[in-house]
């Protein structure tokens, strides 16, 4: 045997820490095959069958079947083809896999039935294009208006929803529920009403300025970090500030009509799903978290009504 260094398979076991029957079986594969054998005419193995061995034990760790593996290990075909094919089969796997952890914890959160699980299966395999109807006929229908300007180009992105290629589970949860509301007809008209009432707050001649939610959201912050009531006598200034800051923004002096017009505006837009939405777009574009709006126009809603006459609450 030529002076050279030979193992049995029970040495290669020893050494490797692999079973002596799945030795046994890859030199029968070929896959690590014998150099020598015994008088006795068992079968021997060189130094490199301890290399092969540690390969064949981590491709196969990493999924790698036996056929690849044998054709790696006798060079028919090189090790960075393989791995990278094998990652990419993997990362194919892992989208599939994320789907379907996305669908059943939402299913599981939600004590979803059998028409509801089938309904996120659905939108969760969407394809991209498929995404992108969806999405279009939502924001078709919000931004929808007889003879308006068209709609900014930059307002209709702030509000376009983007699975990426290899979303999280996150992000996978987030677009289930944001097509769900973009589906939701009752979301979809209030969105539009919103639409079409910020643009009539814009209709005032001069540079941009914000809308009445902005205005509300602004004045009201410090009132809802104090736990200000908003009944309280002490509301009045706030009252008074957001009041001002609308009546100037429209150009009309204040009065039943102008507080009647804000009341209407801030109802429309008092809708927790519009937070909700935006929280999940942001989910899904990678944007930070804005800050809800719904908190400060229900604090407002409940101040003004407290200050209108009764009717006209």
């Amino acid at each position: 045997m030529n002076g050279k260094t030979r193992y049995t398979i029970g040495d290669l076991a020893r050494r490797t820490g692999l079973g002596v029957k799945t030795i046994r079986y890859y030199a029968d594969r070929g896959i690590v095959p014998p150099t020598d054998r015994s008088p006795a005419g068992y079968r021997l193995f060189d130094t490199e069958a301890v290399a092969r061995l540690e390969l064949v034990r981590t491709l196969r760790d990493l999924g790698v079947d036996l056929a690849t593996i044998r054709r790696v290990v006798n060079r028919e075909v090189s090790l960075p083809e393989v791995t990278a094919a094998h990652a990419e089969a993997l990362a194919v796997q892992i989208r599939v896999l994320r789907l379907r952890q996305a669908v059943l914890t939402v299913a599981a959160r939600r004590g979803a039935g059998p028409a509801e699980v089938d309904d996120l299966h659905r939108l969760a395999q969407l394809s991209t294009r498929e995404r992108g109807h969806l999405v279009d006929d939502f924001l078709n229908t919000v931004f929808a208006g007889p003879g308006d300007e068209p709609t900014p180009p930059g307002v209709v992105v702030s509000m376009t929803p983007s699975l990426p290629d290899e979303p999280t589970t996150e992000q996978v949860e987030a677009w289930l529920e944001l097509a769900e509301l973009c589906q939701d007809d009752s979301f979809r008209a209030s969105m539009h009403r919103l639409v079409r009432q910020h643009a009539a707050d814009h209709d005032v001649r001069g540079l941009p300025r914000p809308d009445a939610v902005a205005v509300v959201r602004d004045a009201v912050a410090p009132a809802l970090a104090a736990g200000l009531d908003p009944a309280a006598p002490e509301a009045d200034a706030v009252v008074a500030v957001v009041i001002d800051r609308y009546a100037r923004l429209r150009g009309r002096p204040d009065d039943a009509d102008l507080r009647q017009r804000l009341l209407d505006r801030l109802t429309v837009a008092n809708d927790p799903r519009r937070d909700r939405y935006v929280d999940l777009l942001s989910v899904l574009n990678g944007w930070s978290t804005g800050d809800a709006v719904a908190p400060a126009t229900n604090w407002f809603l409940q101040a003004l009504r407290a200050r209108m006459p009764e009717g006209a609450r």
